[in-house]
């Protein structure tokens, strides 16, 4: 075997790099390991590899420290495999027992998993190439990768057929749910609509503008309690001790009416105007579930005024608001970690929220949402066909705008039939009829935007490019109808993509949202202001009391110290999970045959 000089490889690698017959030379996306492709000419190109761990002319090296620190590094899959195996629970067990040691893996983790994403951003939709409207427009979502190129020969680039495939074949090839599946690790309504209502103060699409316009805040701002502006935010002020509005109805506290406050909402007419009430978020009136979380926020926002103002009879309204307002928000970022995404991580390490961690390490508190992020998060799926509130099955068109149902069970009756059903598995096959709508419009946006491919995006999150449709897949059936359509694994769409994937062991989904999705939590909800160093501190909070608040917050506190009686069942995963159905149901997976 004759072995090439290194210059001559290079030469040879460069040759065989797939260039388009017409249009950019980009299109081939031949740049590796994060490097940008500069055109140079109509056919020409380089790799800027400036900053990278990776040289050469398709930044395809790695440096000798980035050698070591790929050697020393395990794969994602062996690290979830580590932190999800049951017979290695013991280990973590002494990890989050040992507080130094549990500490320095969170640390890693914050700093690892926030350092992925590009801070400030390089890419939006209207451009290819970084640009100033890219940090300062912030109407626009930002981009992790940039849109492939429209002068492409295909629309993935130089990858699969000329044409996507039909939208609606995709829908009722893949998509369309013949049988209710149950999420794999027992998640539950609640966490389902915990997802939903938390997710939506920073995921706020601007139709009217585009898919990737938006009007939100671009990070956790606790705007889907207080109103996305200021005039929706007085409106919903008692302006008296801090407080939020609030009524009696059938002996609980529920936000006013939209006649009473002037709050714009998205109720359709034939809701009755006493059930009309007003939130945060002008669509929470869509299901019951998001005006529990709603609801229950505003009462813990007017607990935690009467706690600041026993401690600080001195301070006026609106400073008792301002401040009860940082507690919630800090309330409110605990326990995503420390429940939420320790629900969907499925680790056997503890997540802890200690933004002291970071004080020490290079790290920057500002955050952008990007449309990939926007995309990743539509889990729909999860979603079950019904819903059964203390024993009566509501079907969705019975549930969608039907706020009474909560004042008719009682919000206790509604948190606690949560908590015990079951949600849908995010995946194939699971998408209801009441979603298929947004599930089009999901695709259709996804071409509108350009997003790259599910590979691309896999690589630029340091994760392995699939090689093949059965390997996207896990199975032999669904991989051959994919085959058909795209023609090459590169060309799979994002969000077809990350649908299709086989599930992860003892995950809810499967590696690649795991892997883009976490990053993308963890910048946003670290990188947020009250975490920085000059603000993490009890005077923020109103002093010990309430940085005590925020310290000690827990969901099943959230809901049992606002809810009179009896506290119902709190929890995001049913109370009937059996952890060996999980082990079962992976290791004898559904294929497409079986749906």
């Amino acid at each position: 075997m004759v072995l090439l000089p290194a210059s001559i490889f290079s030469v040879l690698l460069w040759l065989l790099q797939p260039v388009p017959a017409t249009g950019n030379p980009c299109c081939s996306f031949p740049c590796q390991n994060n490097g940008v492709c500069l055109t140079t000419g109509p056919s020409t190109y380089i790799c800027d590899c400036s900053n990278l761990e990776f040289y050469g002319d398709y930044c395809q090296h790695p440096t000798l420290m980035k050698r070591v620190k790929s050697w020393l590094r395990p794969s994602s899959d062996t690290l979830h495999y580590l932190l999800v195996e049951p017979r290695l629970k013991w280990l973590w067990d002494l990890v989050n027992y040992v507080r130094p040691l549990h500490d320095f893996f969170m640390g890693t983790i914050y700093v690892m998993r926030a350092d992925i994403i590009d801070s400030p951003p390089l890419y939006h939709s209207s451009h290819e190439y970084p640009n100033l409207e890219t940090v300062f427009n912030l109407t626009v979502y930002s981009r992790i990768l940039p849109p492939v190129p429209r002068e492409c020969p295909t629309p993935m680039g130089v990858k699969g057929p000329k044409e996507l495939p039909d939208i609606d074949l995709l829908i009722k090839k893949f998509f369309t749910r013949k049988k209710f599946l149950p999420d794999p690790i027992g998640s539950n309504v609640l966490f389902t609509f915990f997802a939903q209502h938390f997710t939506h103060m920073f995921f706020k699409t601007d139709f009217k503008g585009g898919p990737d316009a938006q009007w939100g805040g671009h990070g956790v701002d606790v705007s889907n309690i207080y109103g996305g502006d200021k005039e929706t935010e007085n409106r919903l002020r008692l302006f008296s001790g801090g407080k939020l509005k609030m009524q009696i109805m059938n002996g609980e506290e529920y936000p006013m009416t939209v006649a009473e406050t002037g709050v714009k909402m998205t109720y359709p007419e034939y809701v009755k105007e006493e059930y009309q009430l007003a939130v945060g978020h002008p669509f929470f009136g869509l299901l019951p579930g998001l005006l529990v979380y709603s609801t229950i926020w505003m009462r813990e926002h007017n607990r935690v005024c009467d706690i600041l103002a026993a401690a600080h009879p001195e301070w006026d309204d609106e400073r008792l608001f301002q401040t009860a307002r940082l507690v919630i928000l800090g309330e409110t970022i605990k326990i995503v970690i420390e429940e939420y995404v320790q629900h969907l991580s499925n680790y056997n390490f503890k997540l802890t929220y200690s933004p002291e961690l970071l004080f020490d390490r290079r790290f920057q508190y500002q955050n952008r949402i990007s449309a990939e992020f926007n995309h990743l998060y539509h889990w729909h799926p999860l979603m079950p066909n019904t819903f059964n509130i203390s024993g009566q099955e509501y079907a969705m068109h019975d549930f969608m705008f039907h706020p009474e149902v909560v004042f008719k069970h009682g919000l206790a009756n509604v948190v606690d039939s949560m908590s015990r059903q079951r949600a849908g598995q995010m995946s194939h096959h699971n998408h209801g009829p009441s979603t298929i709508n947004v599930l089009r419009w999901t695709l259709q946006h996804q071409r509108q935007l350009r997003l790259q491919s599910l590979n691309n995006y896999r690589k630029r999150f340091n994760l392995s490019p699939y090689t093949s449709f059965e390997e996207l897949t896990g199975e032999k059936t669904m991989a051959g109808e994919l085959e058909k359509l795209y023609e090459d694994v590169d060309a799979v769409e994002f969000y077809v993509g990350l649908l299709v994937e086989k599930r992860s062991y003892r995950a809810m989904f499967g590696n690649s949202i795991i892997e883009i999705g976490g990053p993308c939590s963890v910048k946003g909800l670290m990188a947020n202001f009250i975490n920085s160093p000059r603000y993490w501190r009890p005077s923020t909070f109103g002093g010990d009391v309430g940085f005590d608040l925020v310290k000690t917050a827990t969901l099943e506190k959230l809901f049992c110290r606002n809810i009179k009686g009896k506290c119902p069942l709190v929890t995001f995963r049913v109370p009937d999970y059996d952890e060996q159905e999980d082990v079962e149901t992976w290791d004898g997976r559904l294929g497409h045959e079986d749906l």
